[in-house]
């Protein structure tokens, strides 16, 4: 073991085994609950070599260890054999947002299937344009073998769900994907007249379905929990999935596949209310004109459950996905425009970047790494896309399978529908070629107190003595505040400079941007601090807050995950500054850059007040 050495002198110096009641982590330090603070020796603790310092506060007796303290975490549990009783803790936060917990549940599980439900969208546009060509029959068995391919994406979409969801649901995934293929069984799937325990069960098609499966997974989760309590350690392996199964599987045929069933059922109809009597040209024109701004909030695939539900019934979506194209390649259009527009070298070959991966279907890199930026790109899309989306809308355009961008349109044909291919076509020529126009004419405004495109791509020269010149990277600020300089944060670990040079801000508002290009390369499961890695290779930590750790996550909503790819000034993170500080934390956002020792220094800019994107501090490279 890596650490044994250090956790060993650690564990003597906190007291022993015996007093230590429990032990987390967070991004720089172990949090210990002692049973006696005065048994543990601070002074000896603060004199190890591998400890930053000791702080002794009302909260939790902290060891301050750095960055790779999840390594020395991990085996000082091991070590000390003990285990925190997370589901405690977490049964102690507030409820969150129903609503928004059911759509953040929906959306993430709805993302990891989006893979063979986008194959199976184009496979069935392929092999409509090589029937119709007369390539490949239809009735041949290659085109049959091939098209099995479509139809059990879509009849084993619940055994998809029961996969995706299981974990995020806290049930076993091999357990769901079971009672997913159960209730697809020639004995229960659309079979009528079916009795459980003497009680008639409706006749329901479960194929083509998610809703069902999720609300039966949601309820193994939690029946999971409690049979896990209640069944003794030796008899787990054997006994805990058996009543799993019996418990979850005739409450699904009775409750939740009924209930599932019939909410299917009501959306599709709400929404074919809403464009028979409103008119499906103002649901396009109105998502084709805001799908950016939907992205931006994080709620890109909030439409999914919805149009895998129209598909399912009607055999179409008859709004959305269509919106999606149109409103994607709308942004490619902007970016075209101000293509066009910049004589800016550097400005151009981003704009032509992010014209192509918009164009076929990834509007993210234009809005984060240009919208935002701009702005005015927002008015653009909204013209085009708006333009494009009442055309679609009036004319009566239908997806046929869900995919999106230039490579999506061949879904468009259906069955030989070439009429509906070439009105999607000309909506989409219509968003492109009205929001390139609008971008051009509007401009490419000057940004107040933002570094320019120039700067934020490449580094800066600057005079740093009267001899030489040296290349600096300039690091943004995170959040709209008052910027402070290390030494006042009110934490050893930070303030000493221990964790690595940086600055602090203490925000206005409530949420947080990164300050790089880069990867998040950690999120904290208490939410409150992330790593990010430079494309330059500058290593940033941004901590939310002084000991913020012990909320647990109550207060932070995270818009990113780990391995995800972000530009500077795209948000990464909420949080309800106010309820922090009620919740008696100092909220000061700090940003450190952890590989400080591999640049020739790091120059934080004076005491001001700041805003996302303004420069904060300059790493002068070797």
């Amino acid at each position: 073991m890596q650490y044994q050495a250090l956790n060993n002198k650690i564990i003597e110096l906190v007291g022993g085994k015996e007093n230590i009641q429990a032990v987390v982590h967070c991004m720089t330090r172990l949090r210990f609950t002692l049973k006696d603070r005065e048994k543990a020796d601070t002074e000896a603790l603060k004199s190890m070599d591998d400890v930053i310092d000791v702080v002794n506060n009302n909260v939790s007796y902290q060891i301050i260890i750095g960055t790779h303290v999840a390594d020395v975490y991990d085996e000082l549990v091991t070590m000390l054999g003990i285990k925190n009783d997370v589901d405690e803790i977490v049964e102690d936060k507030p409820k969150k947002n129903i609503v928004k917990s059911i759509l953040d549940v929906v959306s993430e599980s709805m993302t990891p299937i989006l893979e063979p439900i986008i194959c199976a969208g184009l496979l069935a546009a392929l092999l409509s344009i090589i029937s119709l060509t007369g390539i490949i029959s239809a009735d041949s068995s290659t085109y049959k073998i091939f098209d099995a391919l479509r139809v059990a994406v879509f009849y084993f979409l619940p055994i998809l769900m029961a996969m995706s969801s299981a974990k995020r649901l806290g049930a076993s995934p091999y357990l769901a994907v079971a009672l997913a293929a159960t209730i697809l069984s020639d004995p229960i799937n659309g079979v009528a007249g079916l009795k459980l325990f003497s009680i008639s069960l409706p006749q329901i098609t479960y194929a083509n379905s998610f809703i069902p499966i999720l609300l039966a997974v949601w309820f193994m989760g939690y029946v999971t929990k409690i049979v896990k309590k209640i069944v003794p350690n030796a008899l787990q392996y054997f006994l805990t999935p058996l009543l799993i199964m019996l418990i979850t599987l005739p409450a699904t045929l009775l409750v939740f596949g009924p209930l599932g069933y019939y909410l299917g059922e009501g959306i599709i109809q709400f929404f074919n209310l809403l464009m028979e009597y409103v008119g499906s040209w103002f649901v396009m024109m109105l998502y084709s004109a805001l799908q950016p701004f939907i992205v931006m909030l994080g709620a890109g695939n909030f439409i999914m459950p919805v149009v895998a539900a129209l598909i399912s019934a009607d055999g179409y979506d008859p709004a959305f996905i269509s919106s999606a194209t149109i409103s994607d390649i709308a942004v490619g259009g902007a970016m075209l425009g101000y293509f066009l527009r910049t004589r800016n070298s550097k400005q151009k070959q981003l704009f032509g970047t992010v014209t192509l991966s918009a164009i076929l279907g990834v509007t993210e890199p234009a809005i984060y790494g240009v919208f935002v930026k701009f702005r005015r790109p927002f008015i653009a899309v909204m013209i085009g896309g708006g333009l494009g989306g009442l055309f679609a809308g009036l004319t009566g355009v239908k997806a046929y399978s869900i995919a999106w961008g230039l490579f999506g349109l061949p879904a468009y044909i259906g069955k030989g529908d070439f009429m509906n291919l070439w009105l999607m076509v000309t909506a989409v020529i219509i968003s492109f070629v009205g929001a390139a126009i609008a971008a051009y004419v509007l401009g490419i405004p000057a940004e107040d107190g933002v570094p320019s495109q120039e700067s934020a791509i490449k580094p800066k020269a600057v005079q740093v003595d009267s001899e030489s010149r040296y290349t600096t990277l300039s690091i943004d600020s995170v959040v709209d505040g008052k910027l402070v300089q290390l030494s006042e944060i009110n934490d050893a670990a930070f303030s000493s400079g221990a964790m690595g040079k940086g600055v602090g801000i203490y925000p206005n508002v409530n949420q947080i941007a990164s300050p790089i290009t880069g990867t998040i390369t950690a999120v904290f499961p208490t939410k409150h601090a992330l790593g990010i890695t430079g494309s330059n290779g500058v290593e940033v930590l941004v901590h939310i807050g002084i000991d913020t750790v012990e909320l647990e996550g109550q207060f932070f909503d995270v818009l990113v995950k780990q391995g995800d790819s972000v530009k500077s000034g795209q948000p990464i993170v909420d949080v309800e500054f106010e309820k922090v500080k009620a919740a008696g934390y100092e909220i000061p956002v700090i940003i450190i850059i952890t590989n400080t020792n591999e640049y020739l220094d790091i120059i934080p800019i004076a005491d001001k007040d700041v805003k996302v994107n303004e420069s904060v501090m300059n790493i002068i490279l070797r």
